[in-house]
């Protein structure tokens, strides 16, 4: 599991996020959600460990992300952020491989070359994987850089907003290969997405956040109930009857 324990950021003397005490459990998904500057992606990258906390502790399946050697937490955790500045010029596949470096050190082993074929292809991406990423739509490139977060080979897998960018089917899209990497591939994934309605039918946990503070956690059964939604969203709701669970209705 993931376990953060009074953990704190400030970025100004205005602007500070924590404490947080929360618990993510291992394996499924879940998706962090609240409005624009509540605090998810700063969660996220702390436990990446992309950026410091300035308090608190942060275990990830029991290793102290900030004691424990790089190298080593990079066989734990992968994480994809929402800025991506790779090199136009590589193609899918040397992309891909980029994330087998913790194991690799730069030198692809066949086992290497092997985690990077599968998830090319867990992807979809094989008639793709000579192809400069500039050759690429925005939803082949996102998957690309899934893809190299899942050669990774990692227990844990973090994800920043991977839905931005992404029109409707490929946004389908993306969440299934997610869903079928947590169950099939027994991952444990944590992704911070806007869409209440994608986190209520992908994720077997959502976390909600605001003004820089976990305000809610659960189920999506125990989410997707119009006064859990008002407080965390601060508009109003209805909650529907949907053909394939709740369906939040905000507009």
């Amino acid at each position: 599991m993931i376990e953060l324990r009074g953990v704190t950021k400030r970025h100004s003397d205005e602007v500070c996020i924590g404490p947080v005490d929360l618990t993510i459990p291992a394996g499924g998904i879940t998706a962090l959600v609240g409005p624009n500057g509540a605090g998810k992606s700063t969660v996220l990258t702390m436990v990446g460990r992309l950026q410091d906390a300035d308090e608190g502790r942060i275990e990830v399946a029991g290793r102290d992300v900030t004691r424990t050697p790089s190298r080593e937490i990079a066989k734990t955790l992968s994480i994809l952020r929402q800025e991506n500045h790779f090199i136009t010029r590589l193609t899918v596949r040397q992309l891909v491989a980029f994330g087998r470096y913790p194991h690799s050190r730069g030198r692809l082993t066949l086992a290497d070359e092997r985690h990077v074929s599968e998830a090319i292809d867990f992807l979809n991406l094989g008639p793709y994987e000579n192809r400069y990423l500039d050759q690429l739509s925005g939803g082949q490139r996102q998957r690309a850089y899934v893809a190299m977060v899942l050669a990774q080979d990692t227990e844990y897998v973090l994800l920043d907003e991977p839905l931005n960018n992404l029109d409707m089917q490929h946004s389908v899209q993306m969440m299934r290969q997610l869903r079928r990497a947590a169950d099939e591939l027994g991952r444990t994934v944590v992704i911070v997405m806007h869409d209440i309605n994608f986190a209520a039918h992908y994720a077997d946990h959502i976390v909600a956040m605001g003004d820089g503070r976990v305000v809610e956690t659960g189920s999506p059964a125990e989410i997707m109930r119009p006064e859990v939604l008002e407080r965390i969203f601060k508009t109003p709701f209805d909650v529907v009857d949907g053909p394939q669970g709740p369906l939040a209705v905000y507009y």
